[in-house]
């Protein structure tokens, strides 16, 4: 017996650890999560050189040259923080469908072309499978490499042989050591394969791209340790029903997580959006009720985006509040501003709000919006087709200012709007520009003239 090995259940959505099998995960409320794995062996100790480095004055460590590599892809390069980091960790993760695969492909290809060899170690596809999508992305380059398999050490032996300049393991669910016993995709899998391909980056000073699966609350699949290890994490965004990805930062040691990349759906591959505002407010309806433009702000790109309310007597004791794009629990917040401030009661109403083209929306400057949309619908007036509108909504009806708002008024004049309607606060010191009149608001109160007037 005393070569037998030891088990744990683990929790295979947050990594809680118990010597006995429970029904329910104590550390995420899961049910159902907690599988049997064999404990991992200690790590036999180094009999090399030591990889730690010696301490060094940060006055007298030198910067490479190079310390960004263009993908070819602007989109993809704001995202990052204005470039690939020799030496980094990214995961990108998604939806199933929704483009990471061919986004890794596009991006090892374009590097490829320039003469960096590329390597794509796929976990789940064949050879000929990635060199359909090749063909289909027309990538065609002497310098990129496929390679399929799910074994880390065989990887390593066969990198080693290559000696290629980046690579992509698609994806991190499907790799496994050989030292480990646990499945493929198990808690301890994807921690030690991670943690090896980090090490790897760093030693070497490959850049390693990660695929990886997301669950149904859309997070990473996996233990958030993953998340934790690596250096930047990119996630794809968008309905497959529309044709827009938004690929979005949620961690990026080497830049701003407030950056996206706006990309359209082809048949030939992922194409970048370079005018995101047009693209959205390109299928616009005019004077139609319920519809407002508002002017959001994702890092330092200022978006202009259409919000679209309905809103309708509710033959339902409970009326419904449906929002796309937008917390539901903000909605339910301005719909009783309305009621107590306006006296706008649409507490017996039917609530549709929907961000068009796609897009999430979580910054507090889209509420005036929000609110001028669903005001439209109720009294069935139009909004003005030439206006623009931003601010925070308060709970005592009163309109907040925003930030970078002359930032957002540039963007409403290059897109053609003569209108712009904002906080009163932002209004005062507010760069003055010929083709843009603004109108400064402190409650909603006096939203609808504004809203339904002639001020142009």
């Amino acid at each position: 017996m005393a070569g037998k090995e030891k088990s744990r259940y683990v929790c295979q959505n947050c990594g809680y650890e118990t010597p006995k099998w429970l029904g329910r995960c104590p550390g995420c409320d899961q049910w159902g999560s907690l599988l049997e794995e064999c404990e991992a062996p200690r790590r036999r100790k180094s009999t090399g050189p030591s990889a730690m480095s010696r301490p060094e004055c940060i006055d007298a460590i030198s910067l490479s040259p190079e310390m960004r590599w263009s993908t070819g892809i602007a989109e993809f390069d704001r995202t990052l923080g204005g470039g690939l980091v020799p030496g980094s960790l990214v995961l990108i993760g998604g939806d199933p469908g929704i483009g990471k695969s061919t986004m890794i492909l596009q991006v090892l290809g374009g590097f490829a072309l320039r003469g960096l060899k590329s390597l794509y170690l796929s976990g789940e596809e064949s050879a000929q499978q990635i060199k359909m999508r090749a063909d289909r992305l027309n990538i065609q380059a002497e310098n990129l490499y496929v390679m399929t398999g799910t074994c880390i050490e065989d990887f390593f032996t066969r990198v080693a042989q290559l000696k290629p300049d980046l690579l992509a393991v698609d994806s991190i669910q499907t790799f496994y050591t050989e030292d480990i016993s646990s499945p493929p995709g198990s808690v301890s899998q994807v921690k030690e394969t991670a943690s090896r391909l980090m090490a790897f980056a760093k030693r070497s000073g490959i850049p390693v791209f990660l695929v990886g699966h997301v669950t149904k609350d859309g997070a990473i699949a996996g233990p958030k340790v993953l998340e934790h290890l690596v250096d930047t994490v990119l996630y794809f965004e968008g309905d497959r029903g529309h044709a827009f990805r938004i690929l979005r930062a949620v961690k990026n040691r080497y830049g701003s997580t407030n950056e996206i990349g706006v990309f359209e759906m082809k048949g030939s591959g992922l194409a970048e959006v370079s005018n995101p505002s047009g693209i959205f407010l390109a299928e616009r309806p005019e004077d139609v009720p319920g519809s407002a433009i508002i002017s959001c702000m994702e890092g330092t790109r200022p978006l202009l985006v259409e919000i679209q309310a309905l809103v309708s007597p509710s033959p339902l004791s409970m009326p419904r509040r449906t929002a796309r794009g937008i917390d539901q629990n903000r909605i339910s917040l301005l719909v009783a501003v309305l009621g107590k401030r306006l006296g706008m009661e649409l507490g017996d109403q039917d609530i549709f709000v929907n961000v068009a083209g796609g897009l999430k929306i979580d910054e507090p400057a889209a509420d005036l919006g929000i609110v001028s949309a669903m005001m439209s619908s109720f009294l069935e007036k139009h909004v003005s087709r030439n206006l623009v509108v931003f601010g925070e909504v308060g709970l005592a009806g009163e309109i907040r200012g925003v930030s970078q708002s002359d930032m957002r008024m540039k963007e409403i004049e290059k897109m053609g709007f003569s209108t712009c309607l904002l906080p009163r606060s932002n209004l005062e010191g507010s760069k003055s520009l010929p083709g843009l009149k603004p109108h400064g608001i402190g409650s909603i109160r006096d939203l609808p003239d504004y809203l339904f007037g002639d001020h142009s």
